[in-house]
């Protein structure tokens, strides 16, 4: 199971955190950048998924582990890609891509920040100099996503929630992401949650700076960001966001159908 595939007591490699997904059937695999630390030479990895020659797909895009230190979302990124090359239902009219590790030196020192001390996802849209944010915001500038999902982990909360943004039906396609991820750990139904004002889970403001869809994007995606309990068990935390995965696709592909019948 892609969750088990390390302990906190063990040395993070991205490089062995990458392998068991290098071979997975239909899938590409890139190397987004090359840049230099004092550790290392590091890349992006990008993992592309679905239907890929047709223009009519919908076009997802799957971020985790900005926070070095939030693993569970590296994890379930990955084992959703895994669960889809072996079961490719699950992204028809999809062309998924899956940025697993956007912060990977954070992930390999178990770190929030990367390895320059960066909180990377307060660098968006800011001309920032960090490699990492410029790889990515060249991706959200060209890859004109339908859908943008983030995987995060709390630790101040102690159940699972969500940010909304962008598109109008966000909304709808996180309740019941939340609901279902709510059978595996508890939903966080404070009226407040890291400081925002929430309701059922959901919360619609944001902080400046976090990895985001450029302004006047066309079409306008949704945007939404999870998060799970930094506190719980890392295999319930994986759960949790892989189930909310499932359930906004394939939401999300029963509104797009219902909006073709109209």
């Amino acid at each position: 199971m892609a969750e088990n595939r390390f302990s906190k007591k063990d040395q993070r490699s991205c490089e062995k955190f990458l392998e068991p997904l290098l071979a997975l059937p239909g899938t590409q695999f890139s190397r987004l950048g090359n840049f230099g630390d004092s550790g290392g030479s590091y890349f992006l990895p990008r993992f592309t998924l679905g239907q890929l020659s047709s223009p009519d797909v919908f076009r997802i895009g799957i971020f985790a582990a900005i926070h070095g230190d939030e693993p569970a979302g590296a994890l379930a990124a990955s084992a959703f890609l895994m669960e889809a090359a072996q079961k490719p239902a699950l992204v028809e009219n999809f062309l998924l891509t899956s940025y697993p590790v956007c912060n990977p030196t954070g992930f390999e020192d178990n770190t929030r920040n990367s390895r320059s001390g960066r909180d990377l996802n307060r660098e968006f849209w800011r001309q920032s100099p960090e490699v990492e944010v410029k790889l990515l915001e060249q991706e959200l500038r060209t890859q004109q996503f339908h859908g943008i999902i983030q995987l995060h982990a709390d630790d101040t909360s102690d159940g699972v929630y969500g940010f909304v943004r962008g598109h109008t039906l966000t909304e709808n396609l996180l309740r019941p992401a939340l609901l279902e991820a709510g059978k595996i750990l508890p939903r966080n139904v404070n009226a407040l949650i890291d400081g925002f004002a929430a309701r059922d889970g959901m919360i619609h403001d944001i902080y400046e700076g976090v990895l985001a869809a450029p302004e006047k994007m066309d079409p306008v995606p949704f945007e939404i960001i999870l998060e799970t309990p930094h506190k719980a068990a890392i295999v319930l935390q994986v759960q949790c966001f892989v189930t909310a995965i499932k359930t906004i696709l394939r939401e999300y592909r029963g509104m797009m159908a219902f909006a073709n019948d109209i």
